[in-house]
């Protein structure tokens, strides 16, 4: 039989519910807002029919499409720049950055920066493509139509992912198509669509629509049972079957997986061709880009006449316009995967020779990677070059697979195990884990030199804390390091600081080495690069605070110094990454330790200004955690929510682990007792479960911040002091505040004695005005009346000098409870009222009931909490707004929060309705200074 001639409406009969959300989906883009849909289904099931009905119905819409292809998946950006090429011609109106990102990940121009050839972030790439397609929508709306999204590179389908999560008020319809089962959850959580079965009688129909001659009943219903409602099956299984045999049901096939029937179906109908025709569809099923220029010039090496082409557009398996189209990827896969290797080597072979080596030589690379039926030098350099503008592109899983291909060809077995430990990192970059696995059991085979084995237990090392932050990756980490040391001394050292990080995250759960063994082997392992590089001097100053005590803590106020000084200037290429490493290791444990709030400010802003720069999105989320976690403790509450929105918003876009770890601390300040509790303990559960005892002593400190402010106080004891038998750098010190107040308050004095000393050691080790004034309060609380009062005025007097707004609140509070209970009523209430002022305008709740309660004990009238209008925001909306008045344009704040310009201006709407304003100016009058 030849290939069914199916009515459009036919095909698409029983597809009721699927039709009309496309049609809500057109509809809504049609009145500018922008809507999203994923259709999910098997092989066959409809999908394709589905978006070309879509495409039809997109009246007045602008249209641009692309279909993944299986071959093309380790070509970084491949299926982007497709659906992209045909709306490049606005690439010139986007910022410079976003411009210059989506440049290099075409491979329009070469990447630059520091470092040379830097890949831009395939995210900052996404926020290009999502301007890209706000600015095409202005002029008229857009429907992008996505099949076949399994089979999208993965840098493609992330960066499409991205773009479909920030989609909001643009008149844009994004619409993919992906396949069930699928294991890649890269559009989890989108709107979408499963397409089932056709129903029985649906079924019925479109199979009789296509069946021209007589049909058996039995065979019918065979056919009918067998294609499980799948379209695909019902047009392409009687195809395989002969007039005699559906007629008269003498035959019919076992049943067998819809896929592999339909895929067989069209393998029959392939088989059917002349030769030639054979030989041009199989090599157009090997080079995935539809390029007909290639094809033909391939063709003309393999010697395949022209007229070979209408059988198989006769067939109705393909179609040769100004780009080859298969009916189905389907055929695709039948054509090219039921056809021998050898055969299939002599069409990539071909493609290779067809392919220019200066415009395109990616694709050569990997074509002649496929034609390779054994090791060859040469192809493997080529791969490996690929692999370098694969990483230029952005393209780390790209740059695995090239390199693994590249280690597979290689004839010699010592560059063997060179490119395969080189393709084990690009892989742990990537986060593909069982391939960075399977290639260092490649290296592993050897021969290993004492070098090779060292990196390869580092990249082992490596892998295990990037999959489990806790556990084992400290002791491995660290014998990493000793094997390193007398090889490559920088790269011990890298790998020592790598050590910390693991130790400070597993903390008391650490199943080997602590911080304390990390920073002897630091001490006493290789010396430091002249001119020390960053990685240096945090690995000194992480060491000498960990042996010394605060002793060493000017060494830290150097490093904190130096960290500083490499953000104001911008980091060089060695550095760079050590940048991020320092935005977990120094600002967030360092500088708090210290008692530096000038320094903790200033690092997490730097930070979140130098990640939004480079468009590093899987570290912007930390960093915006970090910075919300400094607002928090300065009281902006409001600015740390909408930091934390954002951050979880980008973790959900990237496919990130959410950064809840500043949430505890929010929720514990704003004492929302029942949510609070419930979240301090789902996430304790999780990161036990993670081996993060880091974390775990967080989410106790900030019960026992939640438990102080509810005035709880045996509650609170317990909680901080089980925070501080455990040395974690950063908040320790925090813990001990709070426990000095809870056994002040619970009759345990004793208990607040001992962390007082701990908390004095620390304090006048750091000697600023943060850490003096708390000591200073903590003070107080533990002493007789004759020196309570100076020492309550010295920890107000102090804390006016910082930035750190919720503690010298809390030394209000404490003074102004010891005020009254001395008696001296009208003091006391000036404390107190300015301390329930604070507390109210931060948002902390239990603290400014517990002054609330004091200043009714005075007999104060207390007026009723009046709300910041900022409140009344959401989080994104309170970032715009504050944006909005410093004066930045809708693009900038669009370029800072990764959202399109369109978005900005609706959001911008919704502010100015609900602050009763009508410019931007104004806000400047309504919302408070940053």
């Amino acid at each position: 039989m030849g290939a069914p001639v199916v009515d459009t409406q036919v095909a698409l009969h029983g597809r009721g519910p699927e039709l009309a959300a496309l049609e809500r989906v057109l509809t809504t883009a049609g009145a500018g807002s922008s809507a999203v849909l994923v259709l999910r289904g098997e092989a066959g099931i409809g999908k394709t029919a589905l978006l070309d009905h879509a495409a039809r119905r997109a009246s007045g819409f602008r249209t641009v499409g692309v279909a993944g292809v299986e071959s093309e998946m380790e070509l970084p950006f491949a299926s982007l720049h497709q659906l992209c090429a045909p709306m490049l011609d606005r690439l010139h109106e986007l910022p410079g950055p976003q411009r210059d990102a989506l440049s290099v990940a075409f491979g329009l121009r070469e990447g630059g920066g520091e470092p040379k050839g830097a890949a831009p972030h395939r995210f900052l790439v996404g926020l290009a493509v999502l301007s890209l397609l706000a600015r095409v929508a202005e002029a008229r709306p857009l429907a992008c139509l996505v099949d076949d999204a399994q089979w999208l590179d993965d840098a493609s389908g992330q960066a499409l992912a991205f773009v479909a999560r920030r989609l909001m008020a643009e008149s844009i319809a994004l619409v993919f198509a992906v396949r069930e089962p699928d294991g890649d959850r890269t559009l989890a959580g989108l709107p979408e669509l499963v397409v089932g079965g056709l129903s029985e009688r649906d079924a019925r129909a479109l199979l009789a629509s296509v069946v021209g001659v007589p049909l058996d009943p039995l065979v019918r219903d065979r056919i009918v049972a067998e294609a499980h409602g799948n379209p695909m099956a019902l047009l392409q299984l009687p195809s395989a079957l002969g007039p005699a045999e559906l007629a008269g049901g003498f035959w019919l096939p076992e049943g067998r997986p819809v896929a592999n029937g339909i895929e067989a179906a069209f393998h029959q109908r392939f088989r059917s061709l002349p030769q030639d025709s054979r030989r041009l569809l199989l090599t157009a099923a090997a080079e995935p880009t539809g390029d007909v220029g290639l094809l033909w010039r391939a063709a003309g090496l393999l010697g395949i006449p022209a007229d070979a082409a209408a059988p198989a557009e006769a067939a109705g398996l393909v179609e040769f316009g100004a780009r080859v189209r298969f009916h189905h990827p389907l055929v695709r896969s039948a054509v090219y995967r039921r056809t021998p290797v050898p055969n299939r080597r002599v069409a990539h072979r071909a493609l290779a020779e067809a392919t220019d080596p200066h415009l395109d030589p990616d694709r050569r690379a990997w074509h002649r990677a496929h034609a390779a039926a054994r090791p060859e030098e040469s192809v493997a350099v080529d791969l490996e070059r690929s692999a370098g503008r694969a990483q230029g592109r952005g393209g780390a899983a790209a740059a695995a697979a090239f390199l693994r291909r590249a280690a597979e060809l290689t004839p010699g077995p010592a560059r063997r195990v060179d490119r395969a430990l080189a393709a084990a990192q690009a892989a742990v970059d990537a986060g593909g884990a069982d391939q960075a696995h399977d290639l260092l059991a490649v290296a592993e085979a050897g021969p290993l030199d004492d070098l090779q084995c060292a990196r390869l237990e580092r990249l082992r090392a490596r892998l295990v804390f990037s999959q489990v932050r806790g556990g084992d990756a400290p002791g491995l980490l660290l014998d990493a390091a000793h094997r390193l040391a007398p090889l490559d001394s920088a790269l011990a050292r890298d790998t020592l600081l790598e050590a910390f990080g693991a130790a400070m995250f597993a903390g008391r759960l650490s199943t080997g080495p602590g911080l304390r063994e990390v920073a002897e082997a630091a001490r006493a392992g290789p010396p430091p690069s002249s001119p020390p590089r960053m990685v240096d001097v945090l690995l000194d100053s992480m060491a000498g605070l960990v042996i010394d005590g605060h002793a060493a803590a000017g060494e830290v106020r150097r490093a904190l110094h130096v960290v500083r000084q490499e953000q104001g200037a911008g980091a060089t290429d060695a550095d760079r990454r050590w940048m991020w490493l320092a935005c977990r290791v120094t600002p967030e444990p360092l500088a708090p330790e210290l008692w530096d709030d000038d320094a903790w400010q200033e690092l997490a802003t730097g930070a979140v200004g130098m990640a939004r720069e480079a468009g590093a999105l899987a570290v912007l989320p930390m960093a915006l955690t970090y910075q919300a976690c400094f607002h928090v403790f300065a009281g902006g509450f409001c600015t740390a929510e909408a930091l934390i929105d954002e951050a979880t918003a980008i973790s959900e876009a990237v496919g990130g682990v959410p950064m809840m770890y500043t949430s505890l601390l929010l929720a514990a300040w704003r004492a929302e007792e029942s949510p609070a509790r419930d979240l301090i303990r789902a996430t304790a559960d999780e990161v036990a479960a993670r081996g993060e005892g880091r974390a775990l002593s967080l989410a106790e400190y900030a019960t026992a911040v939640l438990e102080n402010g509810l005035g709880h106080y045996d509650a609170a004891l317990a909680a901080a002091t089980h925070v501080c038998r455990y040395e974690d750098p950063g908040f320790l010190g925090w813990a001990l505040f709070e426990l000095i107040e809870a056994g002040a308050r619970s009759g345990r004095p004793q208990a607040a004695v001992s962390a007082l000393d701990r908390l004095s050691h620390r304090a006048r080790a750091a000697g600023t005005e943060w850490a003096l004034g708390v000591e200073a309060c903590s003070r107080a609380l533990l002493s007789d009346d004759r020196a309570a009062d100076a020492l309550h005025r010295e920890a107000i007097d102090r804390l006016e000098h910082c930035r750190i707004a919720v503690h010298l609140a809390r030394a209000r509070l404490v003074y102004g409870e010891w005020l009254r209970r001395q008696n001296r009523r009208r003091e006391s209430r000036t404390q107190l009222r300015a301390a329930y002022e604070a507390f109210s305008r931060f948002g902390a709740d239990g603290f400014a009931e517990r002054a609330r309660r004091e200043l009714l004990a005075t007999g104060e009238t207390v007026r009723k909490r009046v709300v910041d209008t900022a409140t009344e925001l959401t989080g994104q909306e309170s970032q715009i707004a504050g944006l909005a008045r410093d004066g930045y344009t809708n693009s900038e704040i669009a370029a800072q929060l990764f959202i399109s310009p369109r978005t900005v201006e609706w959001h911008l709407g919704n502010v100015f309705a609900k602050l009763g304003v009508s410019s931007r100016r104004q806000l400047r009058s309504v919302l408070s200074p940053p």
